[in-house]
This record gives C-alpha cells, structure tokens and sequence, in this order.
C-alpha cells in the first residue's frame, strides 16, 4: 500500500520541476491546499443531500402547490398480466415482430399495444411536482454558489488578468473562502454524482455522468496541485449558465410559457457566449498558453487541460442541442420539448382520437404515439 501511494503521489507527475511536497506544507506563515483536505467533502456532500431533502419538503413543495403544479403522475395503463410479464421480464420497447404477436395473443390493436407500452413507461417517470422540487433545488444552489463566486472573484487580480493565475505558482497562498469555495463546489457534485442514478433519468444520462467525472476530477486536480485560481474562474464561468436553465425548467413545469422562452433564450444566449467563447478564449487560452509560458508543463498539468478539453466537447455537443431546440421552438412558437427531457409522451397525443379497437374486452382505446424526441409536457401559452 505504502509503495501504490507513493507511485499516485509522485511529485513529478502532480507538481513542477524542482517542486516537492515538503515544500507546499502549511506553515505559520502560509497555507497552502492539501489533498487530506478534499475528504471533507464527502461528509459534506451527504449533508448537503439532507438538506435537498428538507429544502424540497419544506420549500420547493409548498412553493410548487402554491403555483398550482399538481403531485399526479402520467396516466397508468391498464392493469395486464402478459404485457405486464413482457414489460417487466423481456423488453419496455417491443419491435414489430412482437407487437404482431402479441397483438393476436390478445386481440388487441397494435397501436393499443403501443399506447400501453407508452403509458406504462411513463408510469414509472416522476410527476411534474417531483420535476419543480429538483429543479428548484438545484437552482437555489447555483444561484447562491455563482452569486458567491462573483463576489469573491471581483477582489481577485485574476479576475482581471488571468495571467495572476501563474505567477509564482505552485506557492500562492490559500484562503479561507477560496478552500470554502472549493469545498462547497466539490461536495454539491458528489451528492450529483451519486443522486443521478436515482433522480430523474434522461437522454443524455451517459453524457451527465462522464460531466460530473469530469468536474469532480477537475476540482480535485485543481486543488491538489494548487491551479485553484483558474479553477475558480472555471467554476463561476460554468454556474452562469446553468442557473438560467433550471429557472427555463421551473418555468416550464409551472405552466409560464412566456417567462419559460424568455429564460430558456436567455440561457441559449448565456452557455454559448459563456461556454463556446468566454471559456475557450479566457479559461483554455490560460490554461494552455500562459501557464505554458509562465510555468512549464509538466505530467498533471496535461492530464488538467485534458479534462478541460473534455469539458469543451460537452459544450460544443450541448450547443448543438441548444440550438436545435432553439429552431424547433422558432417553428412552432414556444419552447415544448427538450431532447435531455424525461418524458416520452406529449400532452398532444391526448387530444388524439383513438383509433377504432378489436372488440376484446380487456382493451383500452389506443391512440398514435409520439415515438422518437422526448419531450417535457406542453405548455398552456401563458405558461
């Protein structure tokens, strides 16, 4: 054990040349990060997830029952053992083939089928209510970690000028709010990390687990060997945007349709110029060229800036998304559906008549689906 810690911990891969340990441990003179540090942040990271819970049941909840935003679920499909098997023991997508057959094992109308399948998936989605509690939770946060962030940075030289951020590095002292900072920020995504796999489920869950990888990883590297200046940039750069989105999605869920496209084009217009301009040309063009100049490679310094890569390509992929959403929206008027959303059914396939049925009585009258593009529920105009 003794040997893999030294062999993690080598000081030519995590620090400069000509830099060791010994030389950033804290004195009476100076503080500097230290990796023991960062295991704070799992005890707080389960506190914070108690207080998401007391937050949604005693804020978030109230504040969605005042905006009228009902605790129902998706309509249940009707109770049936075959499919009922087929859903829970082989497949909650069945193809063509299986459609047919079990469309004359029950003298059912496929699309009645379909509709099952449909409503039954959705049955297990979380309601609308469940939707507002998270969003507002996580826009709470960000809200308060990004205000705090702008008012701690605006005392920073490297606020101004990012090449503050390498000078006489790795010795640049650290702070009490910069390690409160950190801390804060590390231990919110671990409780994301870990609460994903049971919150609500979308599209692009692959992409949100290799994110919050990645900004865990961040964090982590950043604060061990002392880039936490760039680090915040990077952190307060990054809650920009995302406290627009969830304030779109509370719009959303609390039927706002004018207030949800005046934020969600807000947040358009905040993550690209944010994430696709600011980032690169502020935060990459630091990271990349000045510590280059300033500082010198070295090992963790290109595993660093290959995270922030990655960072980059999520962006670039969720731009993409953006403004695909952003076109479908132009078209039809209003913001009603989200490729990341978690809901497989639009309100619209309601107001489908339902196609005539075969005369088997266990049969619920069926109606076109809207496979392909998830969608969060479709808004009143005035919501």
């Amino acid at each position: 054990m003794a040997g893999i810690l030294a062999w993690f911990w080598n000081e030519r891969f995590w620090l400069p040349h000509n830099v060791t340990w010994a030389d950033l441990k804290n004195t009476d003179e100076s503080t500097f990060p230290q990796a023991e540090d960062l295991y704070l942040a799992c005890p707080l990271a389960f506190c914070v997830f108690m207080v998401r819970l007391v937050f949604e049941r005693f804020i978030a909840r109230p504040c969605a029952l005042a905006l009228k935003i009902q605790a129902n679920g998706p309509q249940k499909a009707q109770a049936n053992a075959i499919l009922e098997k087929v859903f829970t023991a082989i497949t909650k997508h069945p193809d063509e083939l299986r459609l047919e057959g079990l469309s004359k094992q029950l003298d059912w109308d496929v699309r009645t089928i379909q509709r099952w399948f449909r409503q039954r998936r959705n049955q297990e989605k979380p309601s609308t209510l469940t939707r507002f509690c998270e969003s507002m939770w996580r826009f709470t946060f960000y809200l308060y970690i990004f205000t705090y962030g702008v008012r701690y940075l605006k005392k920073t030289p490297w606020l101004w000028n990012t090449r503050e951020c390498w000078y006489n590095y790795p010795y640049q002292v650290l702070t009490v709010d910069l390690h409160y900072y950190y801390i804060l920020e590390l231990s919110f995504y671990l409780s994301l990390f870990f609460t994903q796999f049971t919150d609500i489920k979308r599209k692009d869950f692959l992409l949100m687990f290799m994110h919050h990888v990645a900004t865990i990883s961040l964090i982590s590297f950043s604060y061990v060997n002392n880039m936490a200046r760039v680090g915040t940039l990077t952190m307060c750069l990054h809650d920009a945007a995302d406290v627009l989105l969830e304030a779109a999605k509370m719009a959303n869920y609390a039927k706002c349709q004018r207030l949800c496209n005046v934020l969600f084009v807000m947040f358009a217009l905040v993550f690209i110029s944010s994430r696709l301009g600011l980032y690169p040309v502020w935060v990459l063009n630091s990271t990349l060229f000045e510590s280059w100049e300033i500082v010198g490679p070295y090992p963790s310094w290109w595993v660093f800036n290959a995270l922030l890569g990655l960072l980059q390509a999520l962006h670039t992929f969720w731009s993409y998304l953006i403004v695909k959403i952003a076109c479908r929206a132009i078209s039809r008027g209003k913001v009603s559906k989200d490729d990341r959303s978690d809901i497989e059914s639009s309100s619209d396939e309601e107001d489908v008549p339902p196609p005539a049925q075969k005369h088997h009585t266990n049969g619920t009258n069926g109606a076109p689906g809207t496979n392909g593009y998830l969608s969060v529920p479709s808004c009143h105009d005035d919501h």
